[in-house]
């Protein structure tokens, strides 16, 4: 997923010895903090902006025209939402993943019931291109909601066909965001729910997370995701992203089929559409035995 901003220092990977960054590795992590302090700046003046908007529409409106300001600031919301888009890419991993710009901190939408997951670790398969098959586990006990979620949105075989349309590939900055419903980081499943659980205190996101896009608010998470690949550090100061899960096979493929490709055309953030057209073919998922 949204999944939607991700920026960081750089951290060894899980199962590998820790290393010490360079000086001018230092200071590009300070640069590239620098340039994610700018980007979330730019996200919320353009939420506040829309919302002023919105507001402004409303209040010279009648009752039939308020009605479709409503719907169509809707949409809007959700279009200017680049948490996750291939030029913004916020992840939404800010460098980070993002799918919606809703500022409400409350449920919208017909969110799946959290009691889906039962508490209970989920196991199953994401196929990307066909031919690259992630083993995944889904945490029903420590993100009973968003594990809820993705179970429904899986079964539902909402992202069979959907584009993962985002990569960071920096160093300390290394995610594949999926799940907008448009292909783009814009649209998701009717819904948008909270609060964030199972986040990492440190701002570390351990190789092989999967973790859930959103937008400025924790009650913004909807279908996108990211994929983290290779150990990652994000801004914990804005309240960071559920962990959902991990993939626990065939990440070397997600490495070497599509992150080591590269980027095209790199957003101001380092981040972009992936050069290998990235779809999700096939997902399964059920309760462990």
């Amino acid at each position: 997923m949204a999944p939607t901003r991700l920026r960081s220092l750089h951290t060894a990977t899980r199962g590998q010895n820790s290393t010490v960054a360079p000086k001018n590795q230092a200071r590009d992590n300070r640069e590239a903090r620098e340039r994610l302090r700018l980007y979330q700046a730019r996200q919320g003046l353009h939420a506040r902006q829309r919302r002023r908007r919105v507001r402004d529409n409303l209040i010279g409106a009648g009752v039939l025209v308020l009605v479709a300001a409503l719907a169509t600031g809707s949409q809007l919301a959700f279009a200017g939402s680049h948490g996750t888009t291939k030029a913004d890419a916020s992840a939404s991993a800010t460098a980070t993943p993002t799918p919606s710009a809703s500022a409400t901190a409350a449920n919208t939408g017909d969110v799946p019931s959290k009691s889906i997951a039962k508490g209970s670790t989920w196991t199953g398969t994401l196929t990307l291109n066909k031919s690259i098959d992630l083993g995944i586990e889904l945490d029903g006990a420590k993100a009973p909601q968003a594990t809820s979620a993705e179970i429904s949105l899986i079964k539902d075989q909402f992202y069979n066909g959907t584009t993962c349309h985002r990569l960071a590939d920096s160093d300390g900055l290394k995610f594949l965001q999926c799940g907008s419903a448009n292909g783009d980081g814009t649209g998701d499943a009717g819904f948008e729910y909270g609060p964030l659980e199972n986040v990492p205190s440190d701002g570390v996101y351990a190789k092989g997370t999967i973790a859930i896009a959103r937008s400025t608010s924790p009650y913004s998470q909807s279908t996108q995701f990211f994929i983290v690949y290779g150990d990652t550090t994000l801004d914990s100061s804005t309240g960071g992203y559920t962990v959902v899960g991990k993939v626990t096979s065939g990440l070397s493929d997600l490495q070497s089929k599509i992150a080591s490709k590269g980027i095209s055309s790199p957003g101001d953030d380092g981040t972009g559409e992936p050069k290998v057209a990235t779809k999700i073919t096939g997902a399964t998922i059920e309760q462990e035995k």
